[in-house]
């Protein structure tokens, strides 16, 4: 709970930040280029670090690796705050702090998806997620929400009540406790650092989930046009903007609470893959929509269908992982989120300079739809996949707890226990 609580104070701070920085960014040039921007130099620290970042996860306590992550961006957010009051804050500094956010956060993420493992018993580690999840949901609804609304304070207002929650969630992580976890102990080599990579190669089930997120995310995903939306389509101010940005999260959180209670425990692949599909027809319902209380609905049918997603996709890798070998492959892991998150605003707001808004979202729905499409055929064992632990071998009867349809967490406890004896 302490880590869920930390989690909560880091997430809420972040989404604040990224309103904050987003309308200030396009109140200075009112460039959806720029928007876009701010995205792609937060992406590029974690394409450069992520080996690097896997690597320290594994060596080093993950816990302390998370307070330094959000000590350095409260530190970001106090220099935003100085910034703003004193007049200096311009586009330059902007997209250079854009780079210490992206660098801090290459760092935190492998960290903190690594660490879950080490707080749960393997068996409900599903259901834990889904419940971690809510937690990050409650504060991607919360911190757009709050950071719309106290706007009517100004900017650095916004910034403050970041530093402090990023100091809040420094103290959570740095007492965390939990057992001592297994530590990688090779020294840092090239073969080392690209282990995770070699890892998730020769795993095409996950390899197919976690390529899916990325592609369908970065096509389908507007986040970045938001305020574009709110100023010049739906014509709303900073207090629509922080409802549409939140919007996602509700149908995230509402979906996370049902998965918490009612795990997914059969035909996990088509799931999947039908949840990715209703994501890009949200899109392109959002992309044709004028009506400020649709968008909303929309956007939040989009969340709980991409929270679908994110749950199959992070059982099947922390299940499928050692746990020595967990910063590494979440090192990866991380990188497919980052770009179909930052460089997916990159290419919002690429496209919409090209095609405007409405033109980017209706392409990206398309491209959603296609990718879905394209992968049930590139991954057909992800496609069939039927529970989120690994099948038995041919010719065997499957455990007892794997086809009970019972308690939920069986396929879970029955994925344990198949892993048990070859790993020891």
């Amino acid at each position: 709970m302490r880590f869920w609580w930390g989690r909560l104070a880091g997430t809420t701070a972040n989404q604040m930040l990224m309103v904050a920085v987003g309308w200030q960014m396009y109140g200075l040039t009112g460039s959806a280029w720029d928007l876009g921007l701010v995205g792609l130099l937060q992406f590029l620290p974690a394409l450069a670090l992520v080996l690097v970042a896997g690597h320290v996860a594994d060596r080093f306590e993950r816990r302390r690796v998370l307070a330094l992550c959000m000590a350095v961006q409260a530190v970001i957010a106090a220099v935003l705050v100085l910034a703003t009051l004193q007049g200096w804050a311009d586009r330059r500094l902007l997209l250079a702090l854009s780079v210490a956010i992206g660098a801090a956060k290459a760092f935190q993420m492998p960290a903190q998806q690594a660490i879950v493992p080490l707080l749960v018993p393997e068996a409900v580690l599903p259901r834990a997620l889904a419940f971690s999840s809510a937690g990050m949901q409650l504060a991607i609804i919360g911190g757009p929400a709050l950071g719309g609304f106290l706007f009517a304070a100004g900017t650095a207002v916004v910034y403050a009540a970041c530093a402090l929650a990023f100091a809040i969630a420094c103290g959570l992580f740095a007492t965390l406790r939990h057992a001592p976890p297994v530590l990688a102990k090779e020294p840092l080599s090239l073969r080392a650092v690209f282990a995770g990579v070699h890892f998730i190669r020769h795993r095409p089930v996950v390899l197919g989930a976690i390529s899916l997120d990325l592609f369908a995310v970065l096509l389908g995903g507007a986040t970045a046009l938001l305020p574009i939306f709110a100023k010049d389509v739906l014509h709303v101010g900073a207090w629509g903007l922080g409802l549409l940005r939140a919007a996602p999260a509700v149908g995230a959180l509402a979906m996370s609470g049902w998965l918490s209670w009612r795990p997914i425990q059969r035909r996990v692949g088509a799931r999947m893959f039908a949840a990715v599909a209703v994501y890009g027809a949200c899109m392109l319902a959002f992309g044709v929509s004028t009506s400020f209380w649709l968008s909303l609905a929309v956007l939040a049918l989009s969340g709980a269908a991409d929270m679908v997603s994110v749950v199959v996709r992070q059982s099947l890798v922390q299940l499928e992982t050692p746990n020595e070998m967990r910063g590494r492959v979440s090192a990866v892991n991380s990188i497919f989120i980052g770009a179909s998150n930052q460089l997916g605003e990159f290419e919002s707001g690429a496209t919409a300079a090209l095609l405007g808004p409405v033109g980017s979202v209706l392409l990206g729905g398309v491209g959603t739809l296609g990718v879905a499409a394209l992968w049930m055929r590139l991954f057909p064992a992800l496609a069939q996949r039927e529970t989120l632990g690994a099948a038995p071998p041919a010719g065997d009867a499957p455990p007892a707890a794997a086809t009970s349809t019972g308690a939920p967490g069986g396929t879970a406890d029955a994925a344990a226990a198949r892993r048990a004896a070859p790993r020891g």
